[in-house]
Formats: C-alpha cells, structure tokens, sequence
C-alpha cells in the first residue's frame, strides 16, 4: 500500500508540473490555427468588397447641431456583412458582441480597449513629420461576432485613401515618407475566444489591418513577444543584419514588411512597438526607386520613411 501511495504521489506531482506547459500548448496551436484562419476569412472577403473608404456618415457637431458618427457600424452592416458571415453587431454596446472592456498588452500592462479612432491611436488626431501633418475627424469603433465564435471591433477610417509607398512625399533631406494612418482603412482587434479569457495579445487577442481603399493589403502581423532583437549584442542593427537577428532569436521569426510594421506602430500601445532603440525600427521592404534605402518607421512621429541601410535601427521581429 505505501508502495501504490508513493507512486501515485510521484505521478501527481510530475502531473502538476507537466500539464500546465501542455496546456498551455495546446492552446497555443489552436490559436494559431483559428488565427490563421481568420486571416483566410478576412482577406477573401476584403478582397470582395469595391473600394473601402465612405461608408456612414461621419460630420463634426457644433453648438447647434449633434455630431453623426455611423461610419464603423455602417462599414460592417452594409460593407462587410455582405462578404463575410456575421451573427451580430454592436455600436453602442461594444460588450453585447463579446468585447471586454480591457486586455493585457504585449508589455504585460492591463490597458482599457480603445473605443475611438482616436484612442486607438493619437496620430490619428495629429502626425506632424518633414513640414507635412495629418489628421483625420474621431469616429467611434463598432464591433461583431463571426459565425466561428470571434468578436472583433472595427476602428474606421472613411476618408482612407490608395497611395502607394513608392510614390509618398519626398523630404527636404531626399528621403521619401508617408503617414500610414492615411492608407489605413480599418483597424481590427479580434478575440479568438470572446470574452473568455486569458484575453492577451499574442494569445487569444490580435491585431489586423486593411490598407489602401482600392487594390487592399490585409495584414494580421504576430510580434516576437522579445521586444526587440539584438544582433552581436547590439539593439540597434544595420539592416543587412537585420533579418539575421530575427533568424537568430528562434527560427520562427522574421523581419516584417512596411506594411506589417505600418499595423504594428499603428497598434503601437497594444503590441508594445514603443521604447524602440534609436526611436526608429527596420522592415523587410526595400525602396524600389533607391535600393541602398529600406523602409523604416518612426515611432514618436508616427510615420514611415526610407533611410540609408547602413544607418542602425531597433528590430521588432514577427512570427511566421
């Protein structure tokens, strides 16, 4: 009997320091899966949608008439709702589509959930960079929950235009910049689970962004939950050693493209882009009218530009 005691004791205790790691395993993988699957979804259907920008009215109100704000939910209603199969939507109360009213970022910070524009991101309301500014009026965010069980909440921009990165203005210095909030259409966070938790970006929670109003690119970048990757002990990387720090934190990382970086500064508060080293971090994307210079963006300013790929930059990597 002491022998069958002892045993199981033994067994128990190996089972409580191995199933924690499993499940959390396990959860891991059918994140991913749902994620990637998502992504699918999402892309076929912006993909099917004419051009993206002025849905809803959206006009500031003064001190004789109301502000209008129907843009988000009138995006998803008549916009996306004819492309992808929706169960319900949400305007006034976020949380009847299974938002919660905060998360734990990427720097393991509980932050509330944007329900603005605006407080998404504040370069929405002024970027100023190279004698340039951009600004667009707040809208207010709409959510819904998908047939397969996500609730996500849509941050719009109705004035969002087509502008290639190729063609952006030119700087006084001759490097060429642009603000991405300006070809930013739509914002998503999603909730794989709902309102279950662990409700943590990187896990159950994510990010994905549709810019251009016509041709569309859709991204759902993952951040290496490594803020930033060194490279020969250095956290600032000229950009052919880029791409080597990312291989070289864990073979599932890469370097992102402008287009991911462009989502991740402007899910900067939720993906912990701040605190870059240098204030500037490298993509993967070369520019096509100079190829000595890549694309970069620049995380207090709240724009992209191109630099000289010998200069050093800080490196956020993404998973594969």
């Amino acid at each position: 009997m002491a022998e069958i005691l002892l045993s199981l004791t033994i067994i128990g205790v190996v089972a409580a320091i191995t199933l924690p790691s499993l499940t959390g395993n396990i959860n891991e993988r059918t994140w991913n899966t749902q994620r990637k699957a998502l992504y699918a979804r999402m892309s076929q259907a912006i993909s099917l949608m004419p051009a993206l920008n002025g849905y809803g009215t959206l006009i500031e109100g003064t001190d004789s008439t109301s502000a209008q704000d129907t843009v988000a939910e009138t995006f998803i209603t008549s916009g996306l709702a004819k492309v992808l199969k929706i169960n319900n939507i949400c305007s006034d109360n976020l949380e009847d589509c299974g938002i919660v009213n905060s998360f734990t970022n990427m720097a393991n910070v509980k932050i509330p959930t944007p329900t603005t524009l605006h407080d998404l991101n504040a370069f929405f309301s002024q970027a100023t960079y190279g004698g340039a500014s951009f600004s667009t009026l707040n809208t207010n965010a709409a959510a819904f929950e998908t047939q397969n069980g996500e609730s996500i909440i849509a941050y719009y921009n109705p004035s969002c235009t087509t502008e290639y990165i190729s063609n952006e203005t030119v700087s006084s210095t001759g490097n060429t910049f642009g603000f991405p909030q300006k070809t930013m259409c739509v914002n998503f966070i999603y909730d794989l689970n709902g309102n279950k938790g662990p409700n943590t970006v990187g896990k159950d929670i994510g990010i994905m962004t549709v810019f251009n109003a016509t041709d569309s690119v859709v991204v759902a970048p993952v951040p290496s939950s490594t803020n930033y990757a060194t490279y020969e002990g250095n956290n600032t990387i000229a950009w052919e050693n880029a791409a080597k720090a990312c291989s070289q934190e864990d073979s599932e990382s890469r370097l992102p493209n402008i287009e991911e970086l462009s989502a991740m500064l402007i899910n900067q508060n939720i993906i912990n882009l701040n605190n870059a080293p240098g204030d500037l971090v490298w993509s993967s994307t070369v520019f096509s009218a100079a190829p000595r210079q890549a694309w970069q963006v620049y995380v207090t300013r709240g724009v992209r530009d191109t630099e000289n790929k010998s200069l050093t930059r800080g490196v956020r990597c993404v998973k594969r």
